[in-house]
């Protein structure tokens, strides 16, 4: 184990999965109460238009995939409210146009670039470079500052859009907001996950956490908690295992989320019980616990 911190690559590629693993789930909780989790996905579909561009052009794809990510995520939220288009819908052409225009781009690109596609695609440890690092490092800079910038403004959007429009919250521009930093953040995410992958990265923690807590701020704290073990824990697996990172992060996720639901049910059972037993004479006679004892869900 400890041979793992010794090499250059995996130095680097550990660093960007802490990074990923924290920043990745934050925004993922504003999608996720948004109920735009699979926006994520789609801004990944479009990212791979950039990295092929990138690659056509012999650029840097991550800047390539920023542009593209950050332009196609303020397209699909102009459609989705001007048009008049459904969430669904709107996120079906995301999907669409992000995949003919990457699979469009890579052809027309040498033969030679297809293994870097690759791992843009699904991640890669040996080819995370120091370069990387950086990027990662100022985007996830980035994301949290506009997160902890905005972040009342964005919890009452997400909670209910009708409400913050009534208080005068700029709703359109914080919806744009919330796109543009989704994408920023599949960027930072894709050299360690993969594109295709990373949208899991920001939903499964968040699933989990919300099987566990009824608090915002402590769903979007244990979520956090969850994707750097994940990201961490499944690239620490792909020294040991020739398999693509993205897949081990994914499927770990994945398997803190069962546990998390089986968790959820038992404490869900027990609070239950407890609520069923009258307290202090109150319960017998009202039928009910008493109001300092109710739960509530807070931010």
């Amino acid at each position: 184990m400890v041979e793992m911190f010794q090499v250059g690559f995996m130095q680097r590629a550990l660093i960007a999965a802490l990074l990923v693993g924290l920043v990745a789930p934050v925004i993922g909780t504003f999608l996720v109460q948004r109920r735009l989790a699979l926006l994520g996905d789609g801004i990944g579909h479009v990212a791979l238009t950039g990295v092929a561009l990138g690659l056509l052009t012999s650029s840097s794809p991550v800047i390539t995939a920023l542009a593209v990510s950050a332009v196609g995520a303020v397209i699909i939220e102009l459609i989705r409210v001007r048009a008049r288009t459904s969430g669904d819908v709107a996120l079906a052409l995301l999907f669409y146009g992000g995949i003919a225009g990457g699979v469009l781009l890579i052809g027309l690109a040498p033969g030679e670039n297809t293994a870097s596609l690759m791992s843009y695609l699904f991640g890669s440890v040996s080819t995370v470079s120091a370069a990387d690092v950086y990027t990662v490092a100022v985007l996830a800079v980035l994301v949290l500052g506009v997160i902890g910038y905005f972040g009342r403004e964005l919890f009452v959007l997400c909670q209910d859009e009708d409400v913050a429009r009534a208080h005068g919250l700029p709703v359109r521009f914080l919806s744009l907001v919330i796109a543009v930093t989704a994408a920023l953040t599949v960027v930072l995410a894709m050299r360690v996950v993969g594109v295709l992958m990373v949208s899991a990265l920001m939903v499964v923690p968040v699933a989990a956490a919300q099987q566990l807590t009824r608090s915002f701020r402590v769903t979007v704290a244990l979520a956090m908690g969850i994707g750097t073990a994940s990201a961490v824990g499944g690239l620490s697996a792909t020294y040991y295992v020739d398999v693509a990172p993205g897949a081990a992060i994914v499927l770990l996720a994945l398997a803190v989320f069962s546990a998390a639901v089986a968790a959820g049910y038992l404490l869900r059972g027990a609070r239950g019980r407890t609520r069923s037993t009258p307290v202090s004479g109150y319960g017998a006679l009202t039928g009910t616990m008493p109001p300092t004892e109710r739960g509530s869900v807070s931010n």
